[in-house]
């Protein structure tokens, strides 16, 4: 899946006046304790790793994130989308330009941490359980300050903030 568009909206690469919204569309998902709150300055300094959904009007309806962890290894990260645009395909349009990034980008591996098991499932990911990754990689990867690695890397430290998620991942 290329990702592009669906009916009635399209997917582009986000900009820095897309940030308030992105925080809009998050926010509700954050209150439900779904996603990690982020502060503003957290997705400005990350808005060249989203891309966004938007109707045929121009309003902003979805957003997803690719992250990359390492040189064959990516987080989706921040995938929402506005309620009443569920279940018309937005979110799917936005995994699959996210994968298609990560294929650009040359990375074999996506992982997420997610409470929406059955929506990722049904695009390819699986539970990652207690996998991890071999020694030296993990060595390399407990030098990174960021805590979407430690959530892949299923670190104590990050468990009271995750409890109830799930490690998935898949293979490009």
């Amino acid at each position: 899946m290329s990702g592009d568009s669906g009916p009635g909206f399209s997917i582009r690469r986000a900009r820095t006046s897309d940030v308030p919204r992105i925080q809009q569309l998050v926010e509700p998902l954050v209150q439900r304790r779904i996603l990690l709150g982020k502060e503003m300055v957290t997705l400005y300094e990350a808005v060249q790793e989203f891309r966004v959904a938007q109707n045929a009007d121009g309003e902003l309806i979805g957003c997803g994130a690719l992250h990359v962890m390492w040189s064959d290894l990516g987080e989706v990260r921040t995938l929402a989308v506005a309620d009443e645009w569920l279940g018309r395909g937005v979110g799917r349009a936005l995994l699959g330009r996210l994968e298609s990034d990560a294929r650009e980008l040359g990375l074999d591996r996506l992982f997420c941490l997610t409470f929406e098991v059955g929506f990722f499932g049904r695009n390819g990911f699986e539970d990652m359980g207690e996998a991890t990754v071999d020694p030296a990689l993990y060595a390399e990867l407990l030098r990174s300050h960021d805590e979407g690695v430690a959530e892949f890397l299923d670190l104590a430290r990050v468990k009271p903030n995750t409890l109830g998620n799930t490690r998935m991942i898949k293979h490009l």
